[in-house]
């Protein structure tokens, strides 16, 4: 599976399919990798690639500090995960392309389409994350890495993320940059030789910045209401993926279509045309 380096950092990429370019930002939380497009939950259960890539060349990735991907220890933001997309679409010499997100995966999508509107054609929103639950317990598992640091150190970080094998989501002491640890040695051992107080202040701007309000994270919404891009707004329905969280980005986003159905209505059978249909629309418009 090929790799790009995008800002010095590696990520691992895969093309599936043809057509129309579609990047695909990963569900999965803080394990965004590329395979959870067709294992984890409702991505699994409507079988969404196979029926994208009929259609389009899905562009799916490793988020950065996830899967194979490599990462940086910063106060990574959204709009470091919307850079990685645009430096893939840049690798791949494609100036324009569909967005698509899923979970954790819409907020860099929004931040993608504020940032570099030019380049996108049009954002789905697949069960974006957001909700009050969603920030208290996205909070909590930053705040349980800074008690375990604080507590031990982090060369036991490093130790922890090596043996157990879990990612940050699955078990927040290993820290957002648990899988980096575990394949890249160099990483690893630069990691543990780090100032643990700079260290620390990163990882606290990181847990606000990146879960800083109620509803969906990802973009202002001053700035999305400016955003004359097509989107599609598929809403989830339990802790981490609030129904208000859909309805917020459906307010925002001037040009958005929400799809009124609930989880347990979303099919194979239903949901993927209704994707299709959304892009077909937006191509025609197009060209």
């Amino acid at each position: 599976m090929p790799f790009a380096v995008i800002d010095g950092i590696n990520a691992r990429y895969e093309v599936v399919g043809s057509g129309p370019p579609l990047l695909m930002f990963s569900p999965g939380g803080f394990d965004g990798t590329l395979e959870k497009w067709a294992t984890a939950g409702v991505y699994a259960k409507t079988r969404m690639l196979e029926h994208l890539r009929q259609q389009f060349s899905c562009i799916v990735f490793d988020r950065r500090e996830t899967g194979q991907s490599g990462g940086r220890v910063e106060r990574v933001t959204w709009a470091h995960y919307a850079a990685q997309g645009r430096g893939l679409l840049d690798h791949l010499n494609i100036k324009r392309a569909h967005l698509m997100g899923g979970c954790m995966g819409c907020c860099p999508v929004a931040a993608f389409g504020v940032a570099y509107p030019e380049s996108a054609l049009s954002m789905i929103l697949y069960w974006p994350v957001g909700g009050a639950k969603y920030r208290i317990n996205g909070q909590l598992r930053f705040a349980r890495h800074l008690s375990y640091v604080q507590q031990h150190s982090l060369a036991e970080v490093v130790a922890l993320a090596t043996s157990t094998g879990k990612s940050f989501g699955d078990d927040p002491r290993c820290g957002p940059w648990a899988s980096v640890i575990r394949h890249e040695r160099a990483f690893a051992e630069s990691y543990v030789k780090q100032d643990v107080e700079q260290y620390k202040q990163f990882v606290t701007g990181m847990g606000r910045v990146l879960m800083d309000r109620d509803t969906a994270p990802g973009a202002e919404p001053e700035d999305l209401l400016r955003l004359e891009i097509p989107a599609l707004v598929v809403p989830g329905r339990d802790s981490s993926h609030a129904t208000s969280a859909a309805r917020y980005l459906e307010e925002c986003l001037p040009r958005s279509e929400y799809w009124d159905v609930l989880p347990e209505g979303q099919t194979e059978q239903t949901t993927p045309a209704r994707v299709l249909q959304f892009l077909d629309g937006v191509n025609a418009r197009t060209g």
